[in-house]
């Protein structure tokens, strides 16, 4: 699961956001002139892209000129992730499946700015798109190579999701920055100024897609290990080593190796001691729990149907616009 926020210098927030509206429309103009995929949120499902335009750009009081408006975050589901989806819920399944999602993506971001009033995705103004293709840069290595060229379109299933949130939440009076990492010069201070940890908040998407859809997710494949693997430290990488030696005595993943590698990829577990302190185990009991079964929940999919009737539910009546 690849979650990314994209901060100023790349899309060019500091202005209107119609530049970026437009270039999200591209699929419509090119594939989809009869049936063009609408914007949506956690209110309507046919959001006209002149009303997203409308609504960013007018939700900035207070904002300096040079100030981020709004930011993208990209939802970018695996290969692996997405066949398992088609396979779940088939071909005209997986969209609305990706929307919950979405939702549910944009609870945990205003989730982790831990600021009082922002506790889901109805506290922010926000818009998504389905995009079902990608398209080869100068960077990939068949353009390089010559073997394809520069915005011919990519092959396999491509399907991801672009979301545009205002800088300013629902009510146009908050600030919501998720570049701000600032923890401020002491707890009141960082309650004032708010924080965002975009790690914890690329975990919290990968975790969720776990529990929505039951996806089984090995060790390896979690963002966790990647991070830890790359930018971890010794004592990291010495925790993360002792689950690897765990899960291999066993020969199968557990959830709670890929829990505690999340703790680890945070810095939340200092060593390996004081993680086997914190299951409350010596090595050879550590290595017993992760041998132990664990109970495993169906593919999750009532719970998927639960949220889409919460979906639907909260729309029924609502007016086709977007105001607020």
């Amino acid at each position: 699961m690849f979650i990314n926020i994209t901060d100023s210098a790349t899309a060019n927030n500091r202005g209107s956001s119609g530049e970026l509206v437009n270039y999200l429309e591209k699929e419509n103009r090119l594939f989809n002139k009869n049936e063009p995929e609408n914007w949506f949120n956690h209110t309507a499902d046919n959001i006209e892209p002149y009303q997203v335009r409308h609504a960013i750009d007018n939700n900035i009081a207070k904002l300096c000129k040079a100030d981020a408006k709004f930011f993208l975050v990209n939802i970018s589901p695996s290969q692996k992730e997405l066949k398992y989806l088609m396979e779940e819920f088939g071909a005209l399944g997986v969209k609305n499946q990706m929307k919950i999602f979405a939702e549910k993506v944009m609870d945990a971001y205003a989730e982790n700015f831990k600021r009082e009033g922002i506790n889901s995705a109805e506290d922010l103004l926000w818009f998504a798109k389905v995009e079902n293709h990608r398209y080869y840069t100068y960077r990939d290595k068949e353009v390089v190579n010559g073997e394809k060229k520069r915005g011919e379109i990519k092959g396999d299933n491509q399907m991801h999701i672009q979301i545009i949130v205002s800088r300013k939440d629902a009510t146009n009076r908050i600030k919501l920055s998720p570049m701000n990492t600032s923890r401020g010069k002491n707890q009141e201070h960082s309650k004032k100024l708010g924080q965002f940890n975009r790690l914890a908040f690329k975990q919290s998407g990968e975790n969720l897609f776990d529990e929505l859809f039951g996806f089984d997710r090995k060790l390896n494949e979690t963002l966790a290990f990647a991070n830890i693997q790359k930018n971890g430290n010794i004592a990291q990488k010495e925790q993360l080593d002792l689950l690897e030696y765990s899960l291999s005595q066993h020969n199968a993943d557990n959830p709670l190796a890929t829990r505690l590698a999340g703790d680890i990829s945070l810095g939340l577990l200092n060593s390996a001691n004081e993680m086997l302190q914190v299951v409350g185990k010596t090595v050879s009991g550590f290595i017993e729990i992760m041998m132990e079964p664990v109970y495993t929940p169906s593919t999750g999919s009532g719970s998927v149907d639960q949220a889409e009737k919460k979906r639907r539910k909260k729309r029924k009546g609502q007016s086709q616009g977007i105001s607020r």
